[in-house]
């Protein structure tokens, strides 16, 4: 797995900062939607950072929408 990948899920965990449109997807669990936007090597990586985001990003901050919606929403929170 890239290490840009790891890094924008890092700051997307510890800053809440958003991410670009490819890791969106794959925290919002739109299978469809992260293929169409992955490159050749994140296609091939998928399943080591579906893995990734599962062992490593609070399962309150991935897995629909919203979750992502209010994860970014909530700045102040830890």
């Amino acid at each position: 797995m890239r290490d840009d990948i790891i890094d924008t899920l890092e700051h997307y965990v510890g800053n809440r900062r958003p991410t670009g449109d490819f890791v969106r997807a794959v925290l919002e669990n739109d299978l469809l939607g992260a293929f169409e936007r992955a490159d050749d090597v994140n296609k091939y990586d998928m399943l080591w950072i579906v893995s990734y985001v599962y062992n490593h990003v609070p399962s309150c901050a991935w897995g629909s929408k919203q979750r992502v919606k209010d994860w970014l929403d909530r700045k102040d929170e830890t």
